[in-house]
C-alpha cells in the first residue's frame, strides 16, 4: 500500500511540477532583480544598465538593481553571477570586454559558452580617442608623431579592458609606444586626462560624451569606420591609420540554468523596450547603434564576436603579466 501511495505521489509530481514551474514563470518577475555589470559607476555599462532598469520598472514595476562589480575586465562580475540562483533574478550585463578577458586572463572560473544562457542583445557604440586640450594634438596623426617624439601616459579602466585593447591595438598598428596606467573605472582615467595627470584614453562614448560637451578633452578619433553620429566633427581612425577598427556593445546574459520561460520572456521585454521610439531616441542620445537582438540572436553574435576579438587580441599581441 505504501508502495502504491509512493507511485501515486511520484506521478502527481512528475505531472505538477511543470504546472507548477510555468505558473512561477506567468507571476515572474515578483521581486526585484539584480542587474550585476563588470564596471564601474558612471561607465557606459552603468549608463546603459541604468536606463534600462528604469524603463525596466515602468513595465514590471519590479526593481532593476544595478550592482556594479568593476575588476579584472568584468571577469570577477560574471563570477558573481555564475555562483548565483538560476532563477531569473540575477542578470549579467555582458560586454566586449569580458570577451577580451577570456582571451588574456588565465585560470578563470567561468566559461562563457557553458556557464551563461543568452538573453538580448541592446547595442553596439564606438571608442573615441581623447586627449587633454592643453595637448599640442589635435588629430590622430598628431598624437602618433607627438607618441613617437614625447614620453606619453595613457589611461584604462583597467588591463585587459575595451579601452586598453584599444590602446594596445592603436599604437601596435600606429608604430608608437606610450606607458600604460590603469584605472579602476574609466570615468577617473577621462577624470585624469582632463586633469593632465595623463595624456590620452579610449572610452566609449557613453562615458566620454560628459567629458567631450564640457569640453575637458578633446576628441580626436572614432574607432567605427564612419563618423558617430554624436561625434560629427571627429574622423575616423582608420583615415589616418588603415585598417583599424573597433567597438563596444552591451547585452545581457543570465546563468546557463535558468528557465527558458524566463529567458523568452526577459529577452521579449528587453528586445521592446529597446526598439521602443522613446527608449531608443534614449539610448541613440548616449550614443549607442541600436541592435535589439534576441536571445538566438545573441548567440550568433557571441560566436562571431569571440572569433573577432580572439584575432584582435592575437594581432595586438595583448599580454596582461
Amino acid at each position: 500500500m505504501l508502495k502504491k501511495s509512493g507511485l501515486l505521489i511520484a506521478a502527481w509530481l512528475a505531472l505538477a511540477t511543470p504546472v507548477l514551474a510555468a505558473q512561477a514563470d506567468s507571476k515572474y518577475p515578483d521581486r526585484p532583480i539584480r542587474l550585476v555589470i563588470g564596471s564601474a559607476p558612471g561607465s557606459g555599462p552603468d549608463i546603459i544598465a541604468r536606463v534600462l532598469a528604469e524603463r525596466l520598472y515602468k513595465s514590471w514595476q519590479q526593481r532593476i538593481v544595478v550592482d556594479a562589480r568593476p575588476g579584472l575586465a568584468g571577469a570577477i562580475s560574471a563570477e558573481i553571477v555564475t555562483r548565483a540562483a538560476p532563477d531569473g533574478y540575477t542578470w549579467l550585463m555582458m560586454t566586449s570586454q569580458l570577451f577580451i578577458a577570456t582571451k588574456v586572463y588565465k585560470d578563470l572560473r567561468f566559461d562563457l559558452d557553458k556557464d551563461f544562457a543568452s538573453i538580448a542583445l541592446i547595442g553596439t557604440v564606438p571608442y573615441v580617442l581623447v586627449v587633454n586640450p592643453q595637448l599640442p594634438v589635435k588629430s590622430v596623426s598628431d598624437l602618433i608623431q607627438y607618441a613617437k617624439k614625447t614620453p606619453l601616459r595613457h589611461g584604462s579602466a583597467g588591463p585587459g579592458g575595451g579601452e586598453h585593447l584599444c590602446m594596445v591595438y592603436f599604437l601596435h598598428m600606429a608604430d608608437a609606444k606610450m606607458l600604460h596606467v590603469p584605472y579602476k573605472g574609466i570615468a577617473q582615467a577621462l577624470g585624469d586626462v582632463a586633469g593632465q595627470e595623463i595624456h590620452t584614453t579610449f572610452a566609449v562614448v557613453p562615458a566620454a560624451l560628459p567629458f567631450v560637451q564640457g569640453k575637458r578633452v578633446r576628441p580626436i578619433g572614432v574607432t567605427s569606420t564612419k563618423r558617430a553620429p554624436l561625434l560629427p566633427d571627429v574622423p575616423p581612425i582608420s583615415d589616418t591609420v588603415a585598417g583599424f577598427e573597433n567597438f563596444g556593445w552591451y547585452s545581457i546574459i543570465a546563468p546557463k540554468a535558468t528557465p527558458a520561460a524566463i529567458v523568452a520572456k526577459v529577452s521579449a521585454e528587453v528586445v521592446k523596450a529597446v526598439k521602443e521610439p522613446e527608449f531608443g531616441e534614449q539610448l541613440k542620445t548616449l550614443g549607442i547603434d541600436i541592435v535589439g537582438g534576441s536571445h538566438t540572436e545573441l548567440d550568433a553574435f557571441r560566436k562571431s564576436e569571440s572569433k573577432r576579438m580572439g584575432d584582435i587580441v592575437k594581432q595586438a599581441n595583448l599580454e596582461i603579466k
